[in-house]
């Protein structure tokens, strides 16, 4: 068959493979920078170019985004038949499906999806119904407690194994914990609202309890393609496995190397055992780097070749370069931020952008040193891995109208808005609620009573809810009606009610590109804009900003230069995963992440002296002296060189430490002071 597009031409060997590859069970295993995107969306229009029907092709991502992008990039290159492939997250796919099965599953098809603070609240009135609250001794809160459900749910472990395993300090609750949980379910199911466990738990049901349901989806999607797999979770990995039992026609791509996610309930065996899972599965490597210089590849390559399990990968690239990945070890904190500055000051002299230089770190606090001096030098930035545009608490607020609008026994929704209001408390609230749903009239109720003569705001919010028609107004219009009647309450509520009105505006613009208030309400739940990612649309050329990043928010993205800090023993790896081998290995493949961010420089800091330190037994302790972390010591033909104010270089004391081997990876800083390499 004649294609319209030159795959042999565009593609690489390994990739070319991964394209041609239709028929049966296939892992590709994307080393980092590697193409992956490049093979998704080619496959895409490689199977639509070969006939196959585009709604027949499922392609499961872990943002809405990326398929979007994905889709779009493929019917660039070849039509606009790819922007029909079915795409998008579990979540919004499983959403989509349970719209249409929700009688099969014995749920209503108008139920309305809680956010992760919306679940928060839930479980908390759950817990405080059932006295929990007032124990003397501590009793986990909600966000814990929702935690704790979550784990078991996605990990497909009973709730004793998740307290046992990472919450021991609540043991002596498992009985209540297990109760809240029961209670929970029953709550969500009674009142049509499923939180976002529960779109991948009732979709799970529908394909393994209906056979006839699982057959005709699988007849439906007869090729599925998953992005990211080393990043699903036991029950994702299970609703995979149904889909595509049938034909067996699917491709995951992934890198078990860049596994970090456990902590959301990620299960690094998923992509490991996927060969055992699907029998003849072919593996497909992808190994030629398009990002980062060679010198930065030997050492991600060194850095993982230590790990205990995984597939084998040398990541190459053709891309020449003499700059080799920089070692510095400095005094303290913040003569390693005086570093960073320095040397940002001096990249931009090169005409290297800021918006092009990052700053990665195991936990958020360890740049908090670093953004004070950023802001003191006038240096602008941007920290990524903070709160969530949509988890504020003003778009909650206003959210909470239109999800009562939608949904009138969303209860958790209603005591939010009723608590804005002036005199009245969550027993109030509570029998307005039980008032308004055992009527049965909807917002038509019957105001006549005690209850709402002696709050007349309520008759107010009412009559509001009255003006509203779902059915022939558009979200932005419904939207607006509840901003202007919120507005009182916002600057009443927030000293800085100006600022919050510019995320507000950002709202209201989202709200305008929907049709469907159901479809705007899931999208806010399922897959909602971050505020950066809206600020970042305002920004000029003008305004480019260094990134400070978690590591974790950094997976996928890229820079010219890469400072990672604070590789010491306690802080990467972290103090935590010191007892526990495999959270060493998801910390080795952090520092491989990290490391394969850059694309020309990459510097890596420990500072000499932790002045952060606390013993966890006798309260604060003195400055402690840091140790190397072990992802450095176990490169054995490493130059490994502390640098000391002032002195020429010293061994920083590790076991082997010193000139060893022919193969040199680092650059050796000579002198402390001489930072301008």
């Amino acid at each position: 068959m004649a294609h319209s597009i030159d795959y042999q031409k565009e593609l690489n060997s390994a990739q070319l493979e991964a394209v041609r590859s239709t028929e049966g069970p296939y892992l590709v295993i994307a080393g980092a920078g590697s193409g992956k995107t490049r093979v998704l969306v080619h496959r895409t229009a490689y199977l639509v170019e070969r006939s196959v029907r585009p709604e027949e092709i499922l392609l499961l991502t872990f943002t809405r985004k990326a398929s979007q992008e994905m889709l779009k990039r493929a019917s660039l290159i070849l039509d606009e038949r790819c922007e029909r492939v079915s795409g998008g997250t579990f979540h919004s796919f499983a959403n989509m499906v349970l719209r249409r099965y929700a009688n099969v599953v014995g749920i209503s098809r108008d139920f309305t999806i809680l956010d992760r603070s919306d679940a928060e609240d839930t479980v908390n009135l759950i817990r405080t119904k059932l006295g929990f609250s007032k124990t003397k001794s501590r009793f986990p809160r909600k966000d814990a407690l929702l935690d704790i459900i979550s784990k078991s749910v996605n990990k497909s472990e009973p709730l004793e194994k998740i307290i046992n395993g990472e919450y021991p300090q609540f043991g002596e609750w498992l009985n209540e914990i297990k109760k809240i949980a029961r209670e929970y379910v029953d709550y969500k199911h009674s009142k049509s609202i499923l939180d976002y466990d529960d779109l991948l738990v009732y979709l799970k049901r529908l394909l393994s309890g209906h056979e006839d349901t699982r057959l005709s989806l699988s007849a439906r999607y007869r090729y599925i393609m998953v992005d990211e797999y080393q990043d699903t979770n036991k029950l994702q990995s299970e609703i995979v496995y149904l889909l595509a039992s049938e034909n067996k026609n699917i491709m995951v791509v992934g890198d078990d190397s860049q596994s970090i996610y456990s902590f959301r309930g990620a299960n690094f065996r998923n992509i490991i055992d996927f060969p055992k899972i699907f029998k003849g599965t072919k593996v497909i490597t992808l190994e030629e780097n398009y990002r980062s210089t060679q010198p930065i590849l030997n050492l991600a390559n060194r850095i993982i070749e230590s790990s205990e399990e995984g597939f084998q990968k040398r990541l190459y690239t053709n891309k020449s370069s003499s700059a080799l990945p920089v070692y510095i070890e400095l005094r303290d904190e913040h003569r390693q931020s005086e570093y960073i500055i320095e040397k940002i000051l001096a990249l931009r002299e090169e005409g290297v952008e800021l918006a092009d230089i990052a700053v990665l770190f195991r936990s958020s606090w360890h740049s908090n040193d670093l953004e004070i001096e950023l802001a003191r030098c006038n240096i602008p930035f941007a920290k990524y891995g903070g709160q969530k545009f949509i988890e504020a608490a003003h778009i909650k607020d206003v959210l909470s109208y239109v999800r009562v609008i939608y949904n009138i026994a969303d209860q958790v929704s209603w005591f939010r808005l009723l608590l804005l209001l002036p005199k009245i408390g969550p027993k109030t609230a509570e029998l307005v609620i039980e008032e308004i749903i055992s009527q049965g009239k909807g917002f038509g109720i019957d105001t006549s009573s005690k209850l709402f003569t002696k709050n007349p705001v309520l008759v107010t919010l009412l009559e509001l809810f009255r003006k509203i028609d779902v059915k022939i107004q558009l979200p932005y219009q419904i939207l607006e009606l509840c901003m202007e009647y919120y507005q009182p309450w916002l600057k009443d509520k927030y000293d800085d009610a100006d600022k919050r009105l510019n995320d507000l505006n950002s709202l209201f613009r989202i709200a305008e590109r929907y049709n469907s208030l159901e479809r705007f309400l899931s999208d806010m739940a399922l897959d909602p804009p971050e505020k950066n990612i809206i600020q970042a649309g305002s920004l000029t050329k003008d305004e480019p900003k260094v990134s400070l990043s978690t590591i974790h928010s950094a997976k996928g993205l890229e820079w010219h230069t890469v400072f990672i800090i604070y590789l010491a023993e306690g802080h990467l790896p972290n103090y935590r995963s010191l007892e526990d081998r495999s959270a060493i290995e998801e910390e080795r493949r952090l520092f491989y992440v990290a490391a394969t961010r850059a694309r020309e420089n990459l510097f890596l800091l420990k500072p000499h002296i932790d002045r952060s330190f606390k013993s966890k037994s006798y309260g604060m302790g003195g400055p402690a002296f840091t140790q190397a972390s072990r992802f450095l010591e176990e490169s054995d033909i490493l130059d490994k060189y502390a640098i000391t104010e002032g002195d020429k270089t010293d061994s920083f004391g590790m076991a082997g430490s010193g000139r060893r081997g022919d193969k040199k990876f680092w650059k050796v800083i000579e002198d402390f002071e001489g930072i301008d390499e």
